[in-house]
């Protein structure tokens, strides 16, 4: 297959995760109570938006001395429930997922380098951690890390089943099997797409649509000579991660100058997203929808305004959903305490654009 670049410079164990039924079970149903009946009609009307209030990441309150919106998904979730697009806090909530389920994809050295390190997934490169006791990393940051990451596997499910699904938070694209990097603890893209091969046998192409500012270098590096797995990543091209060898895996690939605006962004989306989906015709889009794209972000060093994040969002979806191909969005980056409410009116304008409905 062509490749395509396009340079614009020169513990303890836990349940397993379960998914959820989306139709009742019509031969016990005489058995179920009325409140059993009632909860499992409700169920099956739920937009599917995955979250819990254990996303949160907290250090003891030392959180809010730190630019990184450490509540960003609980943020989203209000606003939504706010704008009547959920109602009465209904997500679709995921348990924590297992040691055993993380062994599917991580190296047993790298879970048990997390347990005694806090380095081991160079979670000190946020300033504040080099102040908190590892105790507090492991309840405040890394158990949070593991709801999210549950919460993109079921999200996975739930756009197989309904055309689409968002995860409220995710997108870890920094780590791999065997380390983390760039406040990403867990692999959860490859948990995603490993999980998915795993469980629905007619899946057999997979394409990650990778739009956060930084490389994908976690993901790449686990999917690197996978046929099976395409990678189309646009990224500011002058910052973290740099990872020249990860670079190998990307298909679709646009290395972007930093400062790049609205206009240019978009024109390169829309031409490489095109080649990819020519190039390669996948049963699932997993999209890294990261928000440190925009404008004074300090890490991603772009100048995407909110508009040209909500047009963005609306591109990918529309591109997908027209071509019946499910989707399954999780958030990744975005350290503004602005960009929760960027995302949420996305989101709000994705469902204005009919972009929302169910199957």
């Amino acid at each position: 297959m062509q490749k395509f670049t396009e340079k614009v410079h020169c513990e303890e164990e836990r349940h397993e995760i379960v998914w959820v039924k989306r139709k009742i079970d019509e031969e016990s149903s005489d058995d179920k109570t009325e409140g059993d009946k009632q909860t499992e009609a409700d169920n099956l009307q739920l937009f599917p938006i995955v979250y819990s209030k254990q996303y949160g990441v907290h250090f003891g309150k030392l959180e809010k001395l730190h630019p990184f919106d450490a509540q960003k998904g609980k943020h989203i979730a209000k606003l939504l429930n706010e704008a009547k697009l959920i109602e009465n806090w209904k997500f679709y909530e995921p348990l924590e997922i297992s040691k055993e389920e993380l062994l599917k994809v991580h190296t047993p050295e790298y879970l048990r380098s997390l347990n005694w390190s806090i380095n081991a997934a160079k979670i000190s490169e946020i300033p504040l951690l080099a102040f908190v006791p590892n105790c507090f990393v492991q309840c405040g940051y890394l158990k949070p890390m593991r709801f999210q990451t549950a919460g993109s596997i079921l999200a996975g499910k739930l756009a197989l089943d309904h055309g689409w699904a968002i995860n409220l938070g995710g997108g870890f694209h920094h780590c791999c099997s065997y380390r983390g990097g760039g406040f990403c603890a867990y692999a959860d893209i490859t948990l995603l797409i490993q999980r998915t091969f795993a469980e629905e046998s007619y899946i057999k192409k997979i394409m990650i649509i990778d739009l956060d500012a930084h490389q994908g270098n976690g993901h790449e590096r686990d999917f690197l000579n996978n046929s099976n797995v395409y990678i189309m990543d646009m990224y500011n091209a002058y910052i973290y991660p740099k990872d020249e060898p990860a670079k190998l895996a990307i298909d679709c690939g646009v290395e972007l100058l930093p400062r790049t605006e609205d206009a240019e962004y978009l024109r390169y989306l829309k031409r490489g997203l095109q080649f990819a989906l020519n190039e390669f015709r996948p049963q699932l889009v997993v999209y890294n929808a990261g928000t440190d794209v925009l404008l004074g972000d300090p890490l991603g060093a772009l100048s995407i305004t909110p508009e040209g994040v909500i047009e963005r969002d609306r591109f990918v979806f529309s591109t997908c959903r027209s071509q019946k191909i499910p989707i399954v969005m999780l958030l990744s980056g975005g350290y503004l305490k602005s960009s929760a409410k960027v995302i949420a009116e996305s989101i709000i304008n994705l469902k204005h654009q009919d972009l929302l409905t169910l199957r």
